[in-house]
């Protein structure tokens, strides 16, 4: 090894090399973005589309079905998922996760273009932005005070989303519970039919008197003037003197058929806020949704910015509130993560200490892990990582395994300064030169086996790619560290003392020692034992597996629950709002709750609730326990269909776990089918707060047109629907009112009255071409009803989705299992599928991805051995550690209680590179003796007696750099703990079978080389030969 040698001979050269990497990585490490995880936003492009009044059906007749013929040409789209529901459509486009969010968007925008002639004219612009608008908002925002619902939604619209919406990274800001300034017409039925107008006349004025238009230029001279026609209303009175037409040659304005009002929206939705001691305050809330790729730290400082400046410029007793910030929950996991990955660092350095009792040792030994670590950070910042959940994690694991190679060369220097007699330069030599191949071997091997990631797709490659190169690329600076700092180091500091000299001696170590001597001469003389206990722990593997079940990744504890309920089709606002606050008040009566934010936002029969926790230090109780009891509270309310979830790491319609998506032609059917398997859903153990999301019966009047008779008469359908929908709908915005630099819609509507009176309906004037004007009930006939609430569509079908949340204690893949079996025991005509969506899916993705993995990474280190031992063979005896490893992982997971989620998959690919580590010192240094001479028995017992050691403590520093994250402590210890666990599991459960298995496997190649092949069958189970035996064959 000459590298190890320059750098003895040149210490200054060997400092500056590793300090010239530190000092990049500190420099890195400022410009490091922070996240909770990696960038694994697929491009998602959002379509907004609004028709004011009309019903879900006619949306998707109408609006869906044009735009999706257009938007499905777009190369890349993954998926198309339409949400309709009462004048609103919303069209997201999820693209493959490698397609770039800005070229996305402006194909979607060119596509939307195209088609917006052939929606209906009085279809709003639609709206699009690069998000997804099912993802959680970063921040929530409530704005509160002593003044009107109206003022507080003015202040919230005009001053706070305004502000928020020009920061950077910020996709949309919503507004929940406002009620928005408008100059409302309110339209007397009676006194229309009497002035024998129509609605549509009233309509036709309003547009025609309250114009502003451009005129056009006129040139005098010199000048060029532009010619301007003002023609606004310029008070919100003057709109009620306004001329709809002439009777009998008097002006009827339109304060003689309707009645003006500058006042507010009709309250569609509302939001309050419930705290302890203050029940019930009327809230507006701002909710704050980052563009899809933008980092939710940054953005959320940013806000946090613009909020602090807003707060100055607030009336008196108003109050801006954040009541929720996933920043603040960031932070405090990566801050936790630091703390683990500096504790770790100590723990693993003590491990030295034990071994040696040379504190010079430990210092040189110690110093590897602040330098890979920080050296890590300056490719991180070049290949864009972030420090997040999966970096620091791969950092923190990586505490223990970089400092491997440096206790495995200074352990060599020590042992040549020990028992050879060797002064600290040339030990640093000649040990660093003997051990540089297994340490080149152990390393490149376990590099090696990140390279699979690059075949990866989906979330896997999005989640594992920062994971694997963090940590490769800290392994490889340790290995640099390990040839150079070390050994120099070592030359200059390394000394042995009284206490050092009798560690390797006596006490425990000494004890350990003579024990494995004695177990491994056992062993080799009942090898067949040994591989029947291999060969046992390898079968209970797939036992284990399915005891252990399967999961994505577990919920951490936010300090927050989300729920949502629904009452009966129909259900009007002012019920659903009274439900919502006597839930709320029982949920904020809990010692655990802080806060209850209750709103409604779309249908007037559903509402959500938002559950603040006081902090996890403060209670005893865990967010699932929580979650338990608010369900149990939401049990108590009949006729009320709830769910209560744990905050999502992916959001959006992973809010679920269990999110089946039934497919087919025919909404009647696809509802029997949601209704029959979630009824056999529920009565599953392992799901909760099972809920179809198609419901058709929305109670409605349904105006059906005689057709026939309207032709008859002149009556077309267009001014049936449109005069149906000014009458009742309140959201056309027939005008604007223009005040300063506001401006504000101008809404026609029936009194409150004559609205909830279907007579009115039906007696209602509209015109005809042969008749002048004619009665609605003359043409049409009114009748009750029923329809959906709302439609959903997937890829351009119809679709439904069966959710469910997964009972604590019940793996995910279980409860997908039953879900399956669900459904098929219903029966699915042809032309109907079934697929899942969210958790599931990601799963199932996840599943295949690390397989292919793992496989791959097996053959590669088997390609990297083989070519560092230059042996076919050999490498097989290496590996054969590998598959041991599994089931004391899984065993550590099931006797844990945990599931075999995403963190202890990683866990286990961790283990394939870690486990093979000891069995590549153990070979490499039995081939070493052999090819000096030694007898192959005396060499096997020789070599395990002198790697015992490093491998003692080579698994030890691994396991105490973990035990900090298996511990779980801290935000986002829930999660991490699984890798740990899984990795001290598996690398300390199978250490002492690794430790016999390897020798045995090398006496069999041994003996299997030397002798024909008859003799080696009838010994395969025998005794291994003593060494005079070998000596004769190898002769």
């Amino acid at each position: 090894m000459k590298l190890a040698e320059i750098c003895v001979r040149h210490p200054v050269f060997t400092v500056m090399l590793i300090a010239f990497l530190v000092t990049l990585g500190l420099f890195s490490y400022r410009g490091l973005a922070v996240d909770l995880f990696p960038k694994a936003d697929p491009a998602t492009v959002n379509v907004e589309v609004r028709l004011p009044g009309a019903t879900p059906e006619e949306m998707v007749t109408g609006i869906v079905l044009p735009l999706e013929d257009a938007i499905s040409s777009v190369s890349g789209i993954d998926e198309i998922s339409v949400y309709s529901s009462e004048g609103i459509a919303d069209i997201s486009c999820t693209f493959v996760l490698e397609r770039e969010i800005e070229g996305a968007a402006q194909d979607i925008r060119e596509k939307v273009a195209a088609a917006t002639d052939r929606l209906p004219r009085e279809t709003l612009p639609p709206v699009i932005t690069k998000q997804d608008p099912q993802s959680d908002p970063i921040m929530t925002l409530l704005v509160s005070g002593p003044i009107s619902r109206r003022e507080l939604t003015e202040i919230a619209d005009k001053q706070v989303r305004r502000a928020i919406q020009t920061v950077d990274g910020v996709g949309s800001v919503n507004l929940n519970g406002g009620q928005e300034r408008q100059i409302r017409v309110l339209l007397d039925a009676q006194k229309l039919t009497s002035h024998s107008f129509t609605v549509l006349d009233v309509r036709e004025a309003l547009q025609r008197e309250n114009i502003e238009a451009p005129g056009g230029r006129m040139i005098t001279g010199p000048q060029e003037l532009g010619l301007r026609t003002l023609g606004r209303v310029t008070s919100a009175d003057q709109f009620s003197e306004i001329v709809v037409g002439t009777r009998a040659g008097n002006p009827v304005r339109i304060r003689d058929v309707a009645r003006v009002e500058d006042g507010a929206q009709e309250l569609r939705t509302w939001s309050a806020l419930y705290r302890k001691g203050n029940l019930g305050q009327d809230v507006v809330a701002v909710q704050v949704l980052r563009q899809s790729g933008a980092n939710t730290v940054r953005v959320a400082d940013d806000v946090r910015k613009q909020i602090d400046q807003l707060r100055a410029q607030m009336p008196p007793g108003v109050q801006l509130l954040v009541v929720h910030d996933i920043s603040d929950f960031i932070k405090a996991s990566v801050h936790s993560l630091l703390e683990h990955l500096i504790l770790g660092s100590f723990l693993a350095s003590f491990v030295v200490w034990l071994f040696i009792r040379n504190w010079r040792a430990v210092i040189i030994a110690a110093v590897a892990i602040p330098a890979s670590v920080i050296a890590s950070f300056t490719l991180m910042r070049g290949m864009d990582f972030s420090l997040n959940n999966m970096t620091l994690l791969a950092l923190t694991l990586a505490v223990g395994i970089v400092i491997d190679d440096a206790i495995i060369v200074l352990e060599n220097i020590f042992r040549f300064m020990e028992e050879k007699g060797r002064d600290r330069v040339q030990a640093s030599i000649e040990a660093t030169r003997e051990i540089g191949l297994a340490v080149l071997a152990t390393t490149l091997s376990l590099v090696i086996i990140f390279l699979p990631i690059a075949f990866m797709t989906g979330f896997a490659r999005k989640y594992v790619n920062s994971f694997g190169w963090t940590m490769a690329i800290a392994i490889l600076v340790s290995l640099l560290v390990a040839f150079t700092l070390t050994p120099m180091m070592s030359s200059r500091l390394l000394k042995l003392d009284e206490k050092s000299k009798q560690a390797h001696v006596s006490g425990v170590l000494k004890s350990i020692e003579d024990n494995y001597l004695n177990l491994l001469r056992w062993s080799l003389d009942h090898r067949g034992v040994i591989i029947l206990i291999c060969l046992a722990a390898f079968l209970s593997t797939f036992g284990l597996y399915h005891l252990v079940g399967r999961d994505w990744i577990p919920a951490d504890d936010q300090s927050e629950l989300q729920s949502s309920f629904t009452l009966p089709e129909g259900t009007a606002l002012a019920k659903t709002s009274a439900m919502a606050a006597d839930m709320s008040a029982k949920i904020i009566a809990l010692p655990e709750v802080s806060f209850v934010q209750a709103y409604t936002h779309g249908p007037t029969h559903h509402a959500h609730l938002f559950i603040g926790l006081v902090p996890r230090s403060e209670r005893k109780a865990t967010h699932e326990q929580m979650a338990t009891r608010v369900r149990g509270i939401l049990a108590g309310y009949r006729n009320v269909t709830s769910n209560v979830r744990l905050p999502s790491v992916l959001g959006g319609e992973i809010y679920f776990p269990i999110s089946a998506i039934v497919r087919g032609p025919d909404l009647n059917q696809l509802a029997e089918i949601s209704k029959k398997a979630a009824y056999r859903m529920a009565k599953y153990p392992d799901m909760v707060d099972v809920n179809p999301s198609l419901n058709l019966n929305t109670p409605e009047l349904q105006v059906k047109v005689d057709r026939q008779r309207a032709a008859d008469i002149g009556v077309r359908m267009t001014d049936i629907s449109d005069a149906v929908r000014l009458f009742y709908s309140g959201e056309d915005e027939i005008t604007r009112f223009k005040e300063g630099s506001e401006q504000y819609p101008v809404t026609m509507q029936l009194l409150q009255e004559q609205r909830d009176n279907p007579e009115v309906l039906a007696r209602m004037m509209v015109p005809s071409s042969k008749l002048g004007q004619v009665r609605l009930e003359s043409v049409a006939s009114i009748t009750r009803g029923f329809g959906p609430s709302s439609l959903w569509r997937y890829n351009r079908e119809f679709q439904i989705s069966v959710f469910a949340n997964v009972a604590s204690g019940f793996p995910l893949d279980l409860a997908a299992q039953h879900t399956v079996q669900s459904i098929n025991e219903v029966g699915l005509p042809p032309g109907y599928s079934v697929r899942f969506s969210g958790q599931v899916k990601v799963l199932e993705e996840t599943t295949w991805n690390l397989m292919i993995a793992m496989l791959l990474a097996s053959i590669f280190m088997y390609m990297v051995l083989a070519a560092q031992f230059e042996s076919f063979s050999y490498p097989f005896i290496i590996m054969l550690t590998l598959p041991l490893s599994v089931p004391f992982a899984l065993f550590s997971l099931w006797i844990t209680g945990r599931a075999l989620s995403l963190w202890s998959a990683l866990g286990m690919f961790l283990l394939l590179g870690i486990v093979k580590k000891n069995g590549i010192l153990q070979v490499d240094y039995t081939n070493r003796l052999v090819a000096e001479g030694m007898p192959v028995g005396e060499a096997i017992l020789e070599a395990n007696r002198v790697r015992l050691r490093p491998i003692l403590m080579t698994t030890l520093s691994i396991v105490a750099g973990l035990i900090p994250v298996a511990i779980g402590i801290g935000a986002g210890s829930e999660q991490r703990a699984s890798i740990a666990v899984t990795i001290i599991g598996g690398q300390t459960l199978c250490l002492l079978l690794t430790l016999l298995v390897v020798p045995v496997a090398y006496s069999y190649l041994a003996e299997f080389e030397s002798r024909p092949w008859r003799e080696r069958i009838g010994r395969a189970f025998g005794r291994y030969p003593q060494a005079p035996s070998v000596e004769d064959s190898s002769g």
